[in-house]
């Protein structure tokens, strides 16, 4: 009898989370219930599993209401759409028929129809009918709420007996739910509570009534009970998890699926490792019998067509997860991470005992991913391919901040109730309420989103198991995000984007355009073991380099003398902030440092761990120690580490494997005090441990970043600038390509192109970087050029472009029309001559070119420092040196390459601030990591206890005179900071 059932994923309209839902309902007795959430299907498998567990039969449906919006869809609330009917299920097929067409009208951003589609396998349920009861179909009923049973026998209703059912819709369980109902519905309408017009709100009646209670409302109309329950009898619902549930074959057979992955292997192992390397062969072959058995063939495949397709329309890519662990991945090259080289176990990406399905990671460039992704959904079919969801949800002070929202408190109140949240005696008495209700609302979703990179490929089209909501990148999403689809035992392809990709793209580019030279950027191992760049990882000189040009990443590398790929391999694992935090980082370094300050507990640790000096590093590390030391398997111990990472170590599993590590320890005659040291270790490293694949996934890419960087610095740098994105702002990408001996031009309307440029050792900044210039004009600007060759004069440039004044006095701030041998106040004056924005500019060609008029300017002169100050304000940064504007010439004792010398001394040195780390220590004070350039160029590094901090904080961007004791951490210097102080600039002559 319960045919409208809401969870919290009718956004901002429910309030129970599906078990929630389910355990109430079990408590009323109820046996049989039916979830129909609001134009939403995202917690359907959730729902059925919570009936099974507690004995309920579950039925699923959809309450369609009118999007508010053509191309809402509601999937952000349900706003202010009128409800239109109930759709619910007969069987799987009919959960199709309901799903397709919520996903149809969302895909043509088309609003639902107002009358139901003539569902083959579906009820529908109206509350207001569009053509009259007599126009109903056999399988079309209306709803009677409860509360309209004493109004029936008043109604034309009462003379159609067989078309009604029980409408009694459940959105809450009591007061308090309605409540937070009324204040999910106006944060989603964006009003205040008082202004909450009822007809937007649930029935304040929406809760369980028990079975009983409803047999008496409806005791004068029997038939209405047994037309609802013959209604729920004709239903059923399944919806199976499981590996079935993925595209189960690539070449149309997995026989053939075999054969294709077993040639593929074979012959891209011998590609790979040559034709006499056993122990290569002997683990393809090993790999390829697992991945038959588990039938991972598909997978494999799918995932090497990805790759394929990228490779012939020369897209770059990096295969980087756990996927890089398999050997048959790399043959593949879908990965171009060797397994043997770094020792990686197949067991860490899949195995028998793996709970959750595998899924590789492939990046590619940012401006690339889309193209990669729309290939797949072309070549695998619009029904059967989608993006993952991810549900964005209520938590912390946004929550506080809707909540003030709708009860009316001005932004003020607010924001101390944020900041303060302990001091209740500033806060208005409205607080209180705004935190008991925010805490009810803590973690329900409120709108959908798009997951990184996921994309699902199923057998079945995936309207058996979701409705798709189109998003603006015009890529449909299921409902349901990465736990729901694990729960379905999907394989997730992540195609996912990077920055650092596209650095190397685009450098690759600008060399072969500037110098003339093809470079062969795949050559990994060749790259690996080039001396010059291992001697720039070395020197920790790495700005622009993928995933180690920060600055605790330069400190690491200089502390490591890092200059190998293995090095590299686990300096980008422990950079991580749990390692650091663990104190396992410092002991690292010093074991790499002093290799006699430690020993072995024991030999597999020597043997196994030798390479990280005994200290778990990666996640690959806790199954090596437990495989070897107690004798567990592979995948046990691979099962183990992941328990141990999540949070089931409550589990029935986790028990097991304990208990067996422990009997195997006895077995082998270990004390008991090393078997206890060994599992404290054990569990202690696998809390924060990283994953060695995907760290040497980040090296190869570091590595052919860093090949660029020695060799091509310049082109390397304008990628880097071209791109955005990375760790630095773009002032220090400039810098950094003046350091490697580029000339800095200013943006010039004959030279810059949208983005920025090089011409041999010359790099003119892109027109993208000048604030407040419109992108129409600058493409415009660059197109015009290129179409009828540079501009002569200021005049001629006006002549051939329609350009608002104030975009053109940009330009000519900037510097852009510098080629004319004018200042810019010149250019000003020009400008009033030859530029009139009220005549309407037609493009067309003129046959000949008019003559400049020549007259006599009176003496207009720059300032020494305009142009300088003019960068500031239209880049950012100026393109000269910024210690050339300080009104000191008092510039420190000491530059950043004589702090060695200065080892133990107090001194005093002058930076510009680059960046900064805060961190609250365990007493809640508050210290900093600054970085700084100086006056030669160089990067220094400062750190700022707590006392330091609160006498001389930070303030903004500008040069800095610091005094501070010079320490070193081994060899690494920096500054501990006891005072600081902003140095003021030379006054602006142009005000």
């Amino acid at each position: 009898m319960y045919l409208n059932n809401h969870t919290y994923y009718s956004l901002k309209y429910g309030t129970l989370s599906p078990e929630q839902l389910v355990m109430a309902a079990v408590e009323q007795g109820i046996k049989r219930l039916v979830l129909t959430d609001i134009n939403n299907t995202s917690c359907s498998y959730a729902f059925i599993k919570a009936c099974e567990k507690h004995g309920v039969t579950p039925l699923l449906g959809i309450e369609f209401r009118k999007f508010a919006r053509e191309d809402a869809s509601a999937l952000g609330g349900v706003k202010d759409g009128p409800l239109l009917y109930i759709g619910i299920a007969k069987n799987a097929e009919g959960w199709r028929e309901l799903t397709s067409l919520l996903t149809e009208c969302s895909l043509a951003s088309q609003n639902l129809p107002e009358e139901a589609p003539a569902f083959k396998h579906c009820y529908v349920v109206y509350r207001k009918l569009p053509k009259g009861i007599n126009h109903l179909r056999e399988n079309e009923y209306v709803g009677v709420r409860p509360t309209e049973v004493n109004k029936l026998y008043s109604s034309y209703l009462k003379d159609f007996p067989d078309k009604l059912v029980v409408f009694a819709p459940v959105t809450f369980l009591n007061q308090d739910g309605y409540k937070v109902h009324k204040l999910l519905r106006c944060i989603d309408l964006n009003i205040v509570l008082g202004k909450l017009d009822p007809k937007y709100c649930a029935n304040t009646s929406e809760s369980f009534y028990t079975p009983l209670q409803l047999r008496k409302i409806f005791e004068q109309y029997p038939h209405i009970i047994e037309n609802t329950e013959k209604l729920l009898d004709q239903c059923h619902i399944e919806m199976p998890s499981g590996m079935s549930n993925n595209r189960q074959n690539f070449t149309g057979s997995k026989a053939g699926d075999m054969k294709l992955l077993y040639k593929l292997a074979i012959n891209g192992c011998i590609r790979r490792y040559g034709e006499k390397n056993r122990s290569a062969m002997q683990r393809t072959r090993r790999e390829i019998k697992v991945i038959d058995k588990l039938g991972f063939a598909a997978y494999f495949l799918i995932t090497w067509d990805i790759v394929r397709y990228a490779q012939t329309v020369g897209y770059h890519h990096v295969g980087r997860g756990s996927g890089a662990n398999s050997i048959v991945a790399y043959n593949l090259y879908i990965t171009d991470v060797d397994p043997l080289e770094l020792d990686l176990y197949f067991e860490r990406f899949i195995n028998p005992h793996r709970t959750s399905p595998p899924d590789f990671d492939i990046d590619f460039s940012w401006d690339e991913r889309d193209d990669v992704t729309d290939y797949i959904f072309k070549r695998y079919g619009k029904e059967y391919t989608a993006l993952l969801a991810t549900y964005n949800t209520f938590k912390g002070k946004s929550i506080i901040r809707e909540l003030g929202k709708v009860v009316g408190l001005p932004k003020a109140d607010i924001d101390l109730i944020v900041n303060y949240p302990n001091e209740s005696e500033k806060h208005h008495h409205f607080a209180k309420h705004i935190f008991k209700y925010g805490k009810m609302i803590e973690g329900f979703p409120n709108y959908l989103s798009i997951h990184a990179g996921g994309i699902l490929i199923s057998e079945r089209p995936l309207s058996y198991h979701t409705a798709l909501q189109m998003m603006p990148k015009g890529f449909p999403i299921t409902h349901f995000d990465m736990y729901g689809a694990e729960d379905l035992e999907f394989h997730k392809y992540d195609v996912l984007s990077q920055r650092g990709l596209g650095h190397i793209k685009d450098a690759v580019e600008l060399v072969a355009r500037n110098q003339g030279r093809a470079i062969d950027i795949h050559a990994v191992e060749k790259i690996k073991e080039d001396e010059r760049v291992k001697q720039q990882l070395k020197s920790g000189q790495c700005i622009g380099c993928f995933y180690i040009e920060s600055p605790a990443m330069r400190g690491l590398l200089s502390k490591l003398k890092c200059d190998n790929y293995v090095h590299l391999v686990a300096a980008s694992s422990i950079i991580r902030p749990g390692v650091a935090k663990s104190g396992m980082m410092r002991e690292y370094i010093q074991r790499f440092h002093d290799p006699e300050s430690y020993t072995y507990i024991h030999p597999v640790f020597e043997e196994h761990l030798g390479e990280t000096f005994g200290v778990m590093v990666y996640q690959e590390d806790v199954m090596k120690i437990v495989h070897h030391f107690s004798g567990l398997d592979l995948d046990e111990s691979d099962v183990l580490r992941r328990i141990m990472t999540g949070k089931r170590k409550n589990s029935d599993t986790f028990d097991r494997l304990r208990q067996k590590y422990f009997i195997n320890c006895k077995e082998r005659g270990y004390p008991e005090e090393l078997s206890l040291e060994v599992w404290r270790q054990i569990e202690s490293f696998s809390g924060y441990s990283f994953c060695k694949a995907h760290s040497a996934s980040f090296a190869v890419e570091s590595f052919q970043s860093l090949y660029l960087k020695t060799y091509f610095p310049k082109e390397f740098m304008v990628a880097v600038i071209n791109n955005f994105g990375g760790f630095y702002k773009t002032e220090f990408y400039v810098h950094e390509a003046r350091m490697c001996g580029a000339k800095i031009m200013a943006p010039c309307v004959n030279h810059s192109t949208y983005l920025t440029t090089i011409y041999g050792d010359e790099i003119y900044i892109g027109l993208i970087h000048i604030a407040d210039l419109q992108k129409k004009t600058a493409i415009k600007i660059v197109e015009e050029r290129l179409q009828d060759g540079d501009y002569r004069s200021m005049q001629d440039f006006v002549a051939r472009l329609d350009i608002k004044k104030d975009q053109l006095e940009i330009l000519i701030r900037i510097g852009a029309f510098r080629f004319t041998g004018m200042n810019k106040y010149e250019l000003m004056w020009e400008k009033n001559a030859v530029h009139n924005p009220l005549v309407k500019h037609h493009n067309t060609a003129s046959f000949f070119r008019a003559e400049a008029e020549d007259y006599d300017l009176p003496v207009l002169a720059e300032t020494e420092h305009e142009q300088a100050f003019d960068e500031i304000e239209l880049l950012g940064f100026p393109l000269s040196s910024p210690f050339s504007l300080l009104e000191t010439k008092d510039l420190g004792q000491i530059v950043a390459r004589q702090m060695k010398a200065a080892m133990g001394r107090v001194v005093t040195m002058v930076g510009y601030y680059v960046t900064r780390k805060h961190v609250t220590t365990v007493n809640r004070k508050h210290m900093s990591f600054g970085t700084w350039i100086d006056v030669e160029g160089k990067y220094f590094d400062t750190t700022h206890f707590p006392p330091s901090m609160a006498k001389y904080p930070f303030k903004g961007k500008g040069c800095y005179r610091i005094m501070g004791r010079i320490v070193e951490d081994f060899e690494f210097p920096s500054m501990e900071v006891t005072k600081m102080e902003k140095l003021p600039f030379v006054k602006d002559e142009r005000y």
